[in-house]
């Protein structure tokens, strides 16, 4: 049985590797491929480093994976999904298969933001109203859900694009569709330096409504929102039929200025392997906010800048002798922004890091603003949160002595689009060098210091 166990195992892993293979050869895969490499060359990279070898593909299959709705049907999921179910018989009131509200809520979805084609996360809230003594099966509401999801999408146009795929597709007495979505904020690159606020994620409620919820004071909307709000969902800041192009922190990052055309040319490659139409009024802008993006971590002056503050500091640093017992002499900078981004899929991550080291008179010698700084200057970057976290320490060390812990905090947009991370997450690491590394209540002390909620994505 074993031995039978042992070959159906690798026939499964030869036929996933064939598949892939295949995937990979297809002209769509192999067109993002090449134009990610143009862009992974604009930014001065080796596409032949171990590190970003594979991006290419990574990237190719994550944005194939997460634009797949745009070849798939409403029609195909729901067709013979539809159950008899009667309704409430005698008596006053509304129940069963005809007129009873169904909700669905808390769906986790992401999109691409057609603005700057990067990924924002989406909590959906389902409601419909069976009629002709039918009812759809609950899964297919969020499976409805995800093909207009897995588009280039703004969200108040998935929120009407959900709505009329039901409402066409079940021929409900009405559709109703609450969205709540979260845009990873875009930084002020120009000011970032000076700058040590966390800024999280820009957030929006759009809401859509067919049938007999098109009338937005209608009462079978109250007992919706109601049944949302039960659940702890706020909608009184919610924009109805909305035109949220602007939602997108790209939309107010500043003029966009001339691009490099072969990078803009490769991100209009990709939008056409998609199979979207870039002269979408929509799209037209896209292209140059992308790059606007997506060149910032390329920014080589920011390592003249570090290196500046690193040579004006190094005398300042506190030397081993200098120390004594730990039990007073912790201290702490916390909640230092930044961004970065993931080198494996080309999608942003952010969070905050949390910097401990020994001060003998409880001072940062060096300041919270140079500390800002490298962190910057590390985010900056294609990057992968381990490194990060170690290149932080290690030059922090040069600066405030040898006994350094750093915590990294962070949301990934590349877990997320890939349906690995659950909303609200985060991913924590951490680094320790001198007596940090060998000291265990001195590491509880610092970790216990740490915030309660981590602002990391908040």
């Amino acid at each position: 049985m074993g031995a039978l166990d042992e070959g159906h195992y690798h026939s499964e892993i030869e036929n996933e590797v064939n598949l892939e293979l295949g995937f990979e050869v297809q002209p769509e895969t192999v067109a993002i491929k090449d134009a990610v490499k143009v862009l992974l060359q604009g930014l001065g990279e080796d596409i032949n480093r171990e590190g970003i070898k594979k991006t290419p593909f990574r990237v190719a299959k994550a944005l194939r994976e997460g634009t797949r709705g745009y070849k798939q049907k409403v029609n195909d999921i729901v067709h013979g999904a539809l159950f008899p179910e009667a309704g409430l018989e005698g008596g006053s009131g509304q129940a069963g298969g005809v007129g009873g509200l169904v909700i669905v809520r808390d769906l986790d979805l992401f999109s691409y933001c057609e603005s700057c084609l990067l990924p924002f996360q989406v909590k959906c809230h389902v409601g419909y109203v069976p009629s002709g003594q039918r009812v759809v099966g609950l899964s297919k509401l969020s499976r409805v859900a995800d093909i207009f999801a897995k588009r280039l999408q703004s969200p108040q146009r998935l929120a009407n694009e959900i709505c009329a795929g039901l409402q066409n597709g079940i021929k409900p007495t009405g559709v109703a569709v609450v969205l709540q979505c979260s845009h990873i904020h875009f930084p002020n690159f120009e000011t970032a330096f000076l700058d040590s606020t966390p800024q999280g994620w820009v957030k929006i409620l759009v809401t859509s409504g067919s049938g007999v919820f098109e009338d937005e004071k209608a009462d079978v909307w109250t007992d919706f929102l109601s049944l949302l709000k039960f659940r702890g969902i706020s909608i009184e800041s919610a924009h109805p039929r909305l035109s949220d192009q602007s939602w997108c922190p790209s939309q107010s990052c500043g003029r966009l200025g001339q691009a490099n055309s072969a990078i803009t040319n490769a991100v209009l490659s990709i939008l056409k392997s998609l199979g979207e139409d870039p002269s979408r009024e929509e799209l037209v802008g896209t292209p140059s906010r992308f790059v606007k993006w997506f060149m910032n971590f390329s920014n080589s002056n920011l390592e003249m800048k570090l290196n500046g503050f690193v040579r004006s500091r190094i005398d300042t640093r506190i030397h081993p002798g200098q120390v004594g017992s730990f039990k007073d002499g912790i201290c702490s900078e916390l909640n230092l922004s930044f961004w970065s981004q993931c080198e494996h899929h080309l999608l942003p991550f952010q969070g905050v890091v949390h910097i401990g080291y020994y001060s003998l008179d409880g001072l940062n010698p060096v300041g919270r603003a140079l500390l800002q700084s490298v962190v910057h200057f590390y985010g900056f970057k294609l990057q992968v949160q381990e490194r990060l976290t170690r290149q932080i320490a290690e030059t922090v060390s040069l600066l405030l002595g040898e006994d350094i812990i750093v915590v990294v905090e962070a949301n990934h947009t590349c877990m997320i689009s890939r349906g690995i991370e659950k909303f609200g997450s985060n991913t924590a690491t951490f680094a320790v060098l001198g007596r940090f590394s060998t000291d265990p209540a001195a590491r509880a002390k610092f970790l216990q210091s740490l915030p309660d909620s981590c602002s990391a994505g908040k």
